[in-house]
């Protein structure tokens, strides 16, 4: 969500003509984030968001796009996607794929609180049964195949322990066998910066770009991983129990869910540390790009790997 392709307010006045959606007021560039391309929009009906696609190519993007359309007309608080004048949610902008959603009240936080843990595990479950009919199907794109490149990309950047805890992770994750879990559409990025909330009430959740088809566990893990996590890169019980409790609430676990959880929990650290490792050694130009430290989840997966028997405690 960083600015790697700019746009004036020249050159956003005219691509705006094909929606209806009223004449340019503000066009203000957002930071956060690594991925794309974003502005926030102000036009004469109200604000959006503008996201200039750099890493998907125009064929992958009406998968997110139909997505969101999907989950918001069935009650998920996401963005909704604006048609154009001639019925597409896709344009191209500034030689970019393009597209504007519906922004959305609300504001990320920093400090998750037990309540705010417990109304993301409600909201993640919902989202999961509300994507179930949704029919069309998209890999993950940072799927096994992906980890096992990038990890020997970044391999040699490593010092020998943790050159060590890669490989450990990378065997663990070759064992596991994620398609035998309970699958559908998951979000894949459910980060605080991904989730608005307004009041003590989730407003938003945004940036659906890695969704794809997985197991909904790991999408729970992947929550707990950023949600739960202390400074150390331990897990807070407290609210690892109650983000869980609250999900299953809404979508029961199976046995076999509870069977991998531990390491369910490592694999998801290990994508993100992955992730970050690539951008950190491979960095894209950008801006306004703000990388993100691989040592956050380095810590994470540490503890994880450490403290198993304190992990499967933390099950409901």
């Amino acid at each position: 969500m960083s600015v790697f392709t700019n746009v004036s307010v020249d050159e956003l006045k005219p691509w705006l003509s094909s929606y209806s959606i009223g004449d340019l007021v503000e066009l203000k560039g957002i930071a956060s984030g690594i991925s794309n391309t974003n502005y926030f929009v102000t036009t004469t009906t109200g604000k959006y968001v503008l996201t200039l696609f750099e890493e998907h190519s125009a064929d992958e993007l009406p998968y997110f796009l139909s997505l969101m359309t999907h989950l918001s007309e069935r009650g998920v608080p996401c963005p909704h996607p604006v048609k154009r004048l001639d019925g597409l949610q896709l344009d191209e902008l500034n030689g970019k794929p393009a597209a504007i959603v519906s922004c959305l009240n609300g504001r990320d936080i920093t400090a998750p609180s037990v309540n705010q843990c417990k109304e993301l595990g409600q909201v993640l479950a919902n989202m999961h049964i509300a994507g179930s009919t949704f029919t069309l199907r998209n890999q993950d794109s940072r799927d096994l195949v992906w980890r096992e490149a990038t990890a020997k990309k970044v391999l040699y950047f490593l010092d020998e322990n943790d050159r060590e805890m890669l490989r450990e992770t990378m065997l663990r994750q070759a064992a596991l066998d994620t398609f035998a879990l309970p699958q559908g559409v998951i979000h894949a990025d459910l980060f605080r910066d991904n989730v608005l909330f307004d009041g003590e009430k989730i407003g938003g959740v945004i940036d659906f770009y890695y969704a794809c088809r997985g197991a909904f566990l790991y999408d729970v893990a992947i929550a707990v991983n950023d949600w739960c996590v202390n400074e150390d890169g331990s897990l807070d019980s407290v609210r690892v129990k109650v983000l869980l409790r609250s999900y299953h609430e809404v979508r029961p676990f199976v046995q076999a869910e509870q069977l991998v959880w531990p390491d369910m929990l490592l694999i998801a650290a290990l994508r993100f540390w992955l992730s970050r490792l690539k951008d950190k050694f491979y960095p894209q130009s950008g801006e306004l790009t703000h990388a993100k430290d691989p040592q956050h989840f380095q810590k994470i997966l540490q503890w994880g790997i450490a403290h198993q028997p304190e992990i499967v405690e933390m099950w409901i």
